[in-house]
């Protein structure tokens, strides 16, 4: 058994090569070998999102507090609430984060292949995020 006391992680900024605006990850979490799940706590201040990425084996969001929004490439973004639970199949590219004027906070869960859980790409523009 492993026990991990949320007031012995600090937190993080969202490094700024995976991440446009204010973000903070707290609670970071993984497992031991051989299991292969991880995820975290992510907080997105208003306008903050990820990059585009996948992820090899897809990824489940919580949304724990406020609204954000979601986008698939190739679909329309759409809006997610606190209390919505969203799953992302694998190797789809996509971004997450808060709309331009509410906060979201998300519990991000995702397995690791071959030792990596996320593949980051290109940042989404400022006109891809509003549109």
């Amino acid at each position: 058994m492993k026990i991990i006391r949320n007031a012995t992680v600090a937190s993080a900024k969202g490094p700024e090569a995976y991440f446009t605006g204010q973000v903070r990850i707290d609670s970071p979490f993984s497992t031991t070998p051989p299991a292969r799940v991880g995820g975290a706590t992510v907080t997105f201040e208003p306008g903050a999102r990820t990059a585009w990425h996948t992820h090899p084996l897809g990824q489940t969001l919580i949304v724990v507090h406020g609204q954000g929004w979601i986008q698939c490439e190739g679909e329309e973004k759409q809006t997610i609430n606190q209390g919505d639970t969203v799953w992302i199949p694998e190797d789809v590219r996509h971004w997450h984060g808060a709309t331009a004027s509410t906060a979201m906070t998300h519990i991000a869960i995702a397995e690791s292949l071959n030792g990596s859980p996320v593949t980051w790409l290109e940042k989404v523009s400022d006109e891809d995020f509003l549109r």
